[in-house]
């Protein structure tokens, strides 16, 4: 048999073919990247010369490390010299390799490249190339691809090291593939061109053809990626099949796609099922379109794996794709396999790890047979020797890669064999996990690898059927085949692959092969690894190859594995080390001790690494050096050291270490702390910081930034400069410490701080100004850090006055700053600052101080550089008058020598030369102005105020003394320095002074430029002292350099209030624009010309230039956002110009408008709806469009009615004080004593004027007349929806559109048009609805028109409009009010065939009232032409006993109707007086028209019923007998639909009324027909109303009321009786738990085993997890639970997911996260809206209202149609918002289906009398009964709720109506026992006798 070889003495054989009996060759390992030979060049057609995203961003460095992954990854291992590595490049290169270079190579990846390691190298590319991994957006571990060999390396190369060069490329696949060769059902490989809106657009690398994929085709599932490849038999050009996507690389250009689009690849995990730009897609060739050479595809993976290529004509080789399925049939069964014929002309081998069983035994060739038919998919196609290679694995054969079961290094001990193959090996079952649904994973073991000693005969040793223990060396994907080894040395050791490798671990190694850069090693198992030189020994080895040699069996240390590239170390104290090991930077712990060598050395730090690459810093003070020492004196690179972890930061991969194991102790009273003040001595000075030995306790080191210096960013690297190692700083500020290391400052603003600089966020109080410095500067603003961590965030706005400055210019990181604390979070530790100037100015002279300070103490340091010293000081004092020479002459001033001191040189300016001429070499003598100690210069003044001879230093000593801190001084500028100013003060004789130009938050922000001789103002701060070098130190006045100055000078002129002389520049329609004073600009508002806005034109006499005496009232609104705008607002009313007024306080308008007032305004702007108005200055007025007129004409004429500045007056409608708006109409309305009455219509009081205003219809009433527009044109007899306000609108009845009875009505108006309506009732309900009823007639007399229903009498003439028709009749609107019955048998005089076609909705008919019931509202109608006289003539010409022939009419099954001939009357025979015997089928015995003969049996005149009977003994002696053969048919014109012709008579006694309440009323004959449409009856639901309300819900169906069916009430008692069972059963259950309740956890696990599916016992686990504070554990025990118990225990299940709810809502953290979290998972097993109900009961628990309102906006959206959510949302606004419940009725009738509306406002208006206003429930049981008058059910509720509350008069008045409607005897016999019962609890026997009466009464009305 055939499995590959794994020895090196065998070498591979040729691919199978049909006559091929070799063995398959084992798969050689993977071999290195480059090809020795040129492979072939291809480019697809598409690809462009520079794709988009330009080459790779790898560094050399990076692409050598990426090569060395790939090589390592095929097994490179061995490390060639830097000699030998060169002599191969240049080889390469001759000899036409495919790498001529390193960039060529690597370039290639995003060119023209080849195949390379896939997921590594493909990752490493994308995640430095670009933020997505494209290639992982295309491909998964395990997928199946399609490839082609581009080349395969030369034989010469070992067979383990030699690379196959793959590409994806579709047109080299589909390269035999025209349009003509595609046919119907093949499966085709393509790659996504474009996304469109219905599909995909794809390309197969052809360009003569394209194709498209419907998006049905994924169904956002994705589309399943193409075909898979194979391993074995590489040859260049060969097509291979399901390739292992670990085991190949293919790079970026030999990807199917477009290059320029590859950049669109990004899948993240959320979207990795989507289909990309550039993904590759496998489908089924569904139509082909050769007119537009389109291929339509469908990516149904089910087709997809089970569709077969069928067998077509002129089917060639190219065609032969790999993954091809076919149908093939067994040819011989070979050596190593079998050979299949397919599609008619080809033949191919499957080998044996391919065939359908994978654990063949050594007979399998007897299950298959010649001629046997199966399904195979094809492998690989060789066209050099047209072999095919197919698989019939079954996984392969659907599409699938064989699942992988095992791992690399696995030893199992029971390994079975299956098979032995002489001479090759065996095949082993490798038992797998008892979770798998594989039994046994295929392992085979190589002869070589089946024993240490060699086995000469396999099946001497082993006997199939026996077990080994076996380990695995790898896995062949394609076959699903594990490779194994049995040999014992296997067995032995720790390391047997690379993933054995352990950072830290020690083993032993043998020298196999020592280098230059290293020694390579070997493990027992083969495995190799890399000993670096510097690892050879603890010191630096001058000759390896002595040191180690080949074949040394020696110990090491693994260092690290990387890409399988493993690096040991052979240095004694790391191989010894019983220190623990630091491997990955989460094992970084404080106080960690381990051992590491150094990799480099700085002066201020040593770098020392770890295992893994791990790295960490030691800074210099944890090196443990003495002072001054050097730490490369101490320490050199490769020294192995002990090191101690002092802190980690993992996420940033930065280890901080010390040298010092065991650091002092030292007490607390000697620790340093933050804020603390010590002194330190200069060890290092480097670039960036200053190294410190600080003097406390203990070997502390210091670090002083060079910015933390001075205060002045200038004198800080001067100081640094002068600074030497040994200069000592005894002032230092502690700021920060890390470790063993001090941060320090030697700033003197933040030394001197007052208060104090903050350690913490509680030290800090709001509005205080407190110094710090600049840590950080972004865009958006400035951090500022003061002691230790803690920091302030100054945003850009608060950073500058002038926010035109840019902060990187403005300060500088480390800059010394005042900063003004504006927002504390403590909450947060956020801080909020301000940096302003105006609010951080300094006080003191602490900035100018620290500047002279600092440059005394740079002078010293500078003298004692360069051996001198500053004893020539004492000569020139400020102040002294000196003798000198003139040296030189400049522009720019004078130089002066001096004879005692040759190196210093005084200089005078021109400006202090005092109008003086000077020659050289001329002695003068000058006053010393101001001395620079490290440049030896004096500034000098030669001008008379200084130098007036006598003059002496004791009086100016003298005047000195007499300044007085903080007194105000004026001061002129002498000379200008850089940072400060030298001034003199003529006050006090010309004394010499210095004030700073800057202050610490505006050192870099640029100054106004100061000349000399400019005076300004300053403050004396502190007098000379030697400190300061015997200097007088002022403090400027923040105004005097302010940038504003003159401005707020200016704007100091104009103060609000003061009087102004103006000119007018401009006059607006709205507005005069004036100027005044120095060029200050104003206005003057319309409405500010006079006090009475009562001047139609105010502007007419006002013209440009005039000048106006105004004054000023405010600052425009306007003025900040433009600058542009006016400044100023002026007014010239003469009330304010008389009036005396405060200064700087603006003149605001009074909003004290009422409603009704009368007010004038000038238009400001119109738009199509509205006019906007000028009430005042500040007060603005709306005027809708339909309140401005009543009139039609004047409505359409709006806009043109109204100008800009045109005076309107109005009535105040509605006021807005917050906005000052008011809203005006221009009727005229009062204000009544209830409310707001129109004029005119005082004598109706408004009954809700507050809802009136709110809703703005206060101006509308009974009989107001208003203007309006058409909304909507109802259908039907709807009217019209008219528009009255921008959110009121009424309704016009279909029969108040004209002044005439007419024919549609509607057709006179259209949607938009303007009517005048009139208003006739506004109601308003308690739900808040107002309805509001119009009319558009003119109430013309002549017109006949009824409101009320007491105008109508019987016999009344009346015209109405069809409003509905139903089989039964039809309704006929008379007014809006009345509606009137028309039975079909009064519809017409004749037969009506359609009432529907003959009485249409809207038609206009006349007809006469027959009866009117004013109680009950009915009014009833008949439209026939006929009188009712002569009816009732023809009727009383008839007699009982009269024999009559007439026609049928109608056939029913309870009778006949019979047309009397000659008359217009019918009669009925009833069924039981056709005949004397039984008749069961009318139907089929009597037909409409028929003749026959009947006799009257009885006559009802009042009535109009005739009563017939066709009995033969009736008829038999009456000679008036005819034979009804002759009767002829005639039509018939009465019909009386829905009579119940079985009368029994009613006998209700009065004694059975009175005297037994279990008597029911009998059975009464309905003879009308019921008019209103049928509604099922009443049940009511709600979980929320109290238990008895439910209770009387459930109580009051309809059909229990009238007697329903004894099934439907024996259904209901038995649900309610399995109900009361099981609560029976859980009450027991409970009863027993809590009798003998678990107390334990292993209780409690008894209990749950024996009730698995009983959520009480689970939740009383939770509950007992609770009790012992394991939250954790009840969660547990939930997640159980929910496991357990069986899916069909929905319920169960359910009150388990609340528990848990429960549980997290209570201890979740967050809680609302997690309540939402795992409702999200509930959702996916409960039913979502008992979940929803559970989760909102949850929120309205624990009062989380916001979440309760919430889940209810979310519920009422996705449960639309259930109208228990809408219940529980309205019962919830009724607590927390009832001013919204009414809007909320209404969405959810808009959304429930209609034959749920009477349950919902049943239980929403039971909802109002429990929780609500009792009111509005009244009337919406008062609609309900309007249009349903019958609902008993309803009648019933509505009185219980009425009972509920007790008010006697309104139960009395509704039991009085609901008994006096005329309904059928059953449900009248319900409302008078439920009117008698309640009686009886109230105890009143005049009332109990009254109801008695009254059900007599209807019992005697109601009997015949």
């Amino acid at each position: 048999m055939a499995p590959p070889s794994h020895t090196k003495k065998r070498k591979s054989t040729e691919t199978l073919t049909k006559s091929s009996s070799k063995p398959i060759p084992k798969p050689a390992v993977r071999p290195p990247l480059t090809p020795q030979s040129q492979p072939q060049s291809f480019q697809l057609d598409n690809d462009v010369d520079f794709p988009r995203g330009g080459g790779s961003k790898l560094s050399r460095g990076e692409r050598e490390e990426v090569e060395a992954e790939i090589d390592a990854e095929f097994g490179d291992n061995v490390i060639d010299d830097d000699n030998k590595r060169n002599k191969k490049k240049v080889k390469a290169s001759k000899t036409g390799g495919v790498r001529k270079s390193n960039d060529d190579e690597l370039g290639s990846l995003f060119g023209e490249g080849v195949t390379g390691k896939l997921p590594r190298f493909a990752n490493k590319i994308t995640l430095k190339d670009v933020d997505s991994h494209f290639l992982s957006s295309l491909f998964i571990v395990g997928q199946l691809v399609s490839c082609i060999v581009l080349q395969v390396e030369d034989d010469k190369k070992e067979s383990g090291k030699r690379k196959v060069w793959l590409s994806l490329r579709l047109a080299l696949l589909h390269k035999g593939y025209t349009l003509d060769a595609v046919q119907e059902g093949m499966v085709m490989s393509a790659y996504v061109k474009s996304i469109e809106d219905h599909g995909y657009i794809l390309d197969f690398g052809m360009p003569s053809f394209t194709g498209f994929m419907p998006q049905q085709g994924d169904k956002g599932k994705g589309i399943k990626s193409p075909l898979q490849i194979t391993h074995q038999h590489f040859r260049a050009a060969t097509p291979l099949t399901q390739t292992w996507a670990n085991s190949m690389v293919v790079f970026s250009s030999e990807l199917a796609g477009d290059p320029a689009s590859r950049w669109q690849w990004c899948r993240s995990d959320a979207n990795k099922d989507k289909v990309l730009v550039g993904q590759l897609v496998q489908g089924v060739v569904k139509n082909v379109d050769k007119t537009r050479k389109v291929i339509y595809l469908t990516s149904d993976t089910s087709l997809v794996s089970k569709c077969v290529t069928k067998d077509l004509k002129g089917f060639s080789l190219d065609l032969l794709v790999p993954g091809m399925m076919v149908n093939a049939r067994i040819q011989a069964t070979l050596e190593n396999g079998i050979m299949l014929s397919f599609l008619t002309y080809f033949t191919g081998t499957v080998d044996i790890f391919h065939l359908k069983n994978e654990l063949h035994s050594s007979d399998w060739k007897k299950q298959y047979d010649k001629n046997m038919k199966v399904n195979a998919r094809i492998l690989f196609v060789d066209p050099s020797t047209r072999a095919v290679g197919l698989t019939m694995n079954p996984h392969l054969i659907l599409n699938n890669a064989p699942p992988v079961l095992v791992k690399t290094g696995e030893i199992y001990d029971k390994a079975k064999i299956i098979r032995i193959d002489k001479q090759w090996g065996l095949l082993l079952a490798i038992p797998t996990c008892p979770d798998s649904t594989v039994d046994a994973t295929p392992a085979y073991v190589t002869v070589s690898d089946v024993s240490d000693t060699e086995v000469l005969n396999l099946e001497k040793k082993f006997k199939e059927g026996s077990v080994v223990r076996a380990r695995i060396l790898g896995f062949r994907h394609m076959e699903g085949l594990a490779m194994s080894v049995l040999k014992a040395s296997a067995f032995e050791g720790a390391v047997f692959t690379h993933a054995d490798v352990k950072p830290g671990m020690v083993v032993r190694a043998k020298v196999i092969a020592v280098k230059s850069i290293g020694a390579t090693v070997q493990f027992p198992s083969g495995v190799k690894a890399l000993c670096p030189s510097q690892h050879m020994s603890e010191l630096e080895v001058q000759r390896p190859r002595k040191k180690f040699k080949v074949g040394a069996d020696l110990e090491f240390r693994v260092l690290g594995c990387k890409s399988k590239r493993i690096t040991v170390t052979h240095k004694k104290t790391l191989v010894k080390s019983k220190l623990g090991i630091l491997s990955s930077y989460t094992d970084a712990t404080e106080q960690f001790v381990t051992h590491g060598w150094i990799t480099k050395i700085e002066i201020d730090r040593c770098v020392v690494q770890f295992y893994n690459g791990v790295k960490g810093i030691v800074p210099r003070s944890e090196l443990g050096l003495e002072q001054g020492c050097d730490p490369s004196s101490r320490y050199h690179v490769g020294q192995v050291v002990k090191c101690r972890v002092t802190g980690s930061f993992r996420a940033a991969h930065h280890i901080n270490l010390s040298f010092i194991i065991s650091p002092p102790k030292i007490s607390e009273a000697d620790m340093v702390k933050l804020g603390s003040i010590v002194s330190a001595v200069v060890e290092f000075v480097t670039p960036n910081a200053i190294l410190l030995h600080v003097k406390v306790k203990g070997n502390i080191k210091g670090t002083l930034f060079t910015e933390h210096l001075a205060d002045h960013q200038g004198q800080a690297s001067q100081l640094k400069s002068a600074l030497r190692p040994g200069h000592v700083f005894s002032e230092l500020l502690v700021l920060d410490m890390e470790g063993n290391n001090l941060v320090l400052s030697a700033k003197y603003s933040l030394i001197h701080a007052s208060p104090p600089l903050p350690a913490d966020i509680s030290q800090i109080s709001l509005n205080s100004v407190i110094n710090g410095y600049v840590c950080n500067l972004i865009e958006t603003g400035c951090f500022v850090r003061f002691l230790g961590r803690l920091t302030g965030f100054s945003p850009k706005k608060k950073t500058f006055d002038d926010r035109n400055v840019d902060i990187s210019e403005a300060f500088y990181v480390g800059q010394s700053v005042r900063c003004n604390i504006t927002d504390i979070d403590r909450k947060s530790s956020r801080i909020s600052l301000s940096l302003k100037q105006s609010s951080c100015s300094s006080t003191d002279i602490s900035f100018l101080r620290s500047f002279f300070l600092l440059e005394s103490k740079i002078a010293e340091l500078q003298v004692s550089d360069l051996n001198s010293e500053l004893g020539w000081m004492q000569d020139f004092s400020i102040g002294s008058v000196v003798e000198g020479k003139v040296s030189d002459i400049k522009d720019v001033g004078v130089v002066v020598s001096f004879d005692k001191y040759g190196d210093v040189f005084g200089f005078v300016t021109q400006y202090q030369l005092g109008g003086k001429t000077l020659e050289v070499g001329s002695t003068v003598q000058a006053v010393v102005l101001d001395i620079a100690k490290s440049e030896r210069l004096v500034d000098l003044s030669l001008k008379p105020d200084f130098v007036v001879p006598p003059i002496s230093k004791k009086k100016r000593k003298r005047q000195a003394k007499e300044f007085k801190v903080h007194e105000r001084v004026n001061a002129v500028v002498e000379i200008v320095k850089e940072d400060y100013l030298v001034v003199s003060l003529p006050e006090y004789d010309f004394a010499i002074g210095y004030i700073a130009v800057a202050d610490y938050n505006t050192q870099k922000i640029q100054r106004k430029r100061v000349t000399g001789g400019e005076t300004i103002v300053a403050n004396i701060m502190e007098l000379p002292s030697e400190s300061t070098g015997n200097r007088l130190l002022l403090l400027l006045e923040s105004s005097s350099f302010s940038s504003n100055a003159k401005k707020a000078k200016k704007k100091g002129g104009c103060d609000i209030g003061s009087l102004v002389e103006a000119e007018i520049t401009d006059i607006k329609p709205l507005e005069l624009q004036v100027k005044f004073g120095s060029g200050f600009r104003g206005r003057v508002h319309i409405t500010e010309t006079n006090d009475e806005n009562v001047v139609e034109e105010p502007f007419s006499s006002y013209e440009v230039g005039q000048t106006l005496t105004a004054k000023i009232i405010g600052i425009c609104p306007t003025a900040e956002r433009n600058k542009n705008a006016c400044l100023w607002e002026l007014s010239l009313k003469s009330s304010l110009l008389s009036e005396s007024m405060s200064r700087r306080q603006e003149i605001a308008d009074d909003f004290n408008f009422s409603i009704g007032q009368n007010v004038l305004g000038y238009v400001v702007k119109v738009d199509k709806e509205w006019v906007m108005l000028a009430i005042s200055r500040q007060v603005k007025a709306r005027l809708y469009i339909l309140d401005s007129a009543c009139e039609p004409d004047d409505l359409k004429q709006f806009q043109k009615r109204f100008k800009v500045g045109t005076l309107v007056s109005g009535y105040v409608l509605t006021t807005d004080k917050e906005r000052k708006t008011l809203r005006l109409i221009t009727r005229q309305f009062s204000v009544g004593l209830n409310g707001i009455v129109e004029k005119g219509c005082t004598d109706k009081a408004n009954k809700s004027s507050d809802a009136s205003d709110e809703k703005g219809i206060a101006h509308f009433h009974d009989g107001t007349v208003v203007g309006g527009r058409v909304w909507k044109v109802l259908p039907g007899v709807g009217g019209l929806l008219v528009q009255l306000g921008p959110r009121v609108y009424g309704k016009v009845h279909y029969t108040e559109l004209v002044d005439s009875w007419i024919s549609n009505p509607l057709s006179r108006y259209q949607e938009g048009q303007f009517v005048k309506c009139k208003v006739l009732e506004i109601s308003h309900s308690d739900l808040g609805n107002v309805h509001i009823d119009l009319s558009l007639r003119s109430f013309l007399e002549g017109f006949s028109h009824f409101d009320k229903i007491e105008e109508l009498e019987p016999g009344m003439e009346v015209k109405g409009y069809v409003k509905s028709v139903t089989p039964k009749g039809c309704f006929v609107l008379l007014s809006r009010n009345i509606d009137a019955k028309v039975l079909i048998t009064n519809m017409s005089d004749e037969y009506i065939k359609d009432p529907a076609k003959e009485f249409p909705v809207g038609k206009l008919v006349s007809g006469k009232i027959l009866s009117v019931e004013p109680l009950s509202k009915r009014v009833e109608v008949t439209l026939k032409v006929g009188s009712n006289s002569s009816l009732k003539s023809e009727l009383s010409d008839l007699n009982v006993g009269d024999v009559i022939k007439g026609r049928i009419k109608r056939v029913e099954s309870f009778g006949l109707f019979i047309v009397i001939d000659n008359t217009k009357l019918t009669g009925l025979c009833h069924v039981s007086e056709i005949s004397d015997d039984h008749t069961d089928n009318l139907e089929d015995k009597f037909r409409p028209g028929d003749r026959v003969i009947a006799k009257i049996k009885k006559l009802d005149v009042e009535r109009q019923r005739i009563s017939l009977g066709m009995k033969s003994s009736d008829l038999m002696d009456e000679d008036t007998a005819i034979s009804s053969s002759s009767l002829s048919s005639d039509e018939g014109s009465a019909d009386f639909d829905d009579i119940d012709d079985s009368v029994s008579k009613v006998n209700i006694g009065v004694s059975q009324v009175s005297h037994s309440s279990r008597d029911e009323v009998h059975e009464l004959a309905i003879a009308q027909v019921e008019s209103r449409a049928s509604v099922p009856p009443l049940e009511v639901t709600l979980d929320d109303v109290d238990e008895d309300g439910v209770d009387e819900l459930f109580d009051l169906k309809e059909s229990q009321i009238v007697g329903a069916p004894d099934e439907k009430n024996k259904r209901r008692a038995m649900k309610k009786a399995k109900e009361d069972r099981e609560l029976e059963i859980r009450a027991a259950e409970q009863r027993l738990l809590e009798k003998d309740a678990p107390k334990t956890t292993d209780e409690f696990e008894k209990v749950v085993r024996t009730s698995p599916n009983n959520s009480f016992v689970w939740i009383k686990f939770m509950q007992f997890m609770l009790s012992t504070a394991d939250v954790e554990g009840a969660r547990s025990v939930a997640e159980r639970a929910l496991k357990i118990i069986n899916i069909t225990h929905e319920s169960e299940k359910l009150n388990v997911w609340v528990a848990y709810l429960n549980l997290e809502n209570q201890y979740g953290n967050p809680r609302e996260e997690a309540v939402t979290n795992l409702f999200q998972r509930a959702l996916q097993y409960c039913d979502p809206l008992k979940l929803h109900l559970e989760l909102l009961g949850l929120y309205e628990r624990t009062e989380q209202h916001k979440l309760a309102d919430e889940l209810l906006g979310k519920m009422v959206k996705k449960f639309k149609q259930s109208y228990e959510v809408w219940l529980r949302q309205i019962q919830w606004l009724m607590k927390q918002k009832p001013d919204e419940v009414d809007n909320m009725i209404k969405r959810a009738l808009l959304s429930l289906p209609h034959h749920e509306h009477i349950k919902f406002l049943s239980q929403a208006a039971i909802l109002e009398f429990k929780i609500g206003i009792p009111d509005r429930g009244r009337s919406t049981f008062e609609k309900m009964l309007r249009e349903y008058p019958k609902r008993t059910d309803l009648w019933s509720v509505y009185l219980d709720q009425e009972i509920r509350l007790g008010d006697a008069d309104l139960i009395h008045g509704l039991f009085e109506r609901a008994t006096s409607l005329s309904l059928p005897p059953k449900k009248m016999n319900f409302l008078f026992k439920k009117y008698l019962s309640y009686e009886k609890s109230v105890g009143d026997e005049e009332r109990i006798e009254h109801v008695r009466q009254k059900a007599k009464e209807y019992a005697d009305s109601a009997a015949p």
